[in-house]
């Protein structure tokens, strides 16, 4: 049997790095991305964002249990 890979996650509203802008009035992504990945992450839906980290607000509570 082949082992499913466990494929990261490419949905901004999810990401840390997703974060609401006061000036733009609107979410936008803090990571620079260059011309090559933002054209993949737009246009191939099997694109995996290398920058992607989930928002998990219970990983701190987590730890200190």
């Amino acid at each position: 049997m082949d082992k499913a890979k466990k494929k990261k996650s490419t949905d901004c509203n999810s990401c840390v790095n997703f974060v609401y802008d006061d000036d733009y009035e609107e979410y936008t992504c803090l990571v620079n991305l260059d011309e090559d990945e933002y054209y993949r992450l737009l246009n191939h839906a099997d694109y995996v964002c290398p920058y992607y980290r989930l928002d998990d607000e219970y990983g701190v509570v987590r730890k200190q249990n």
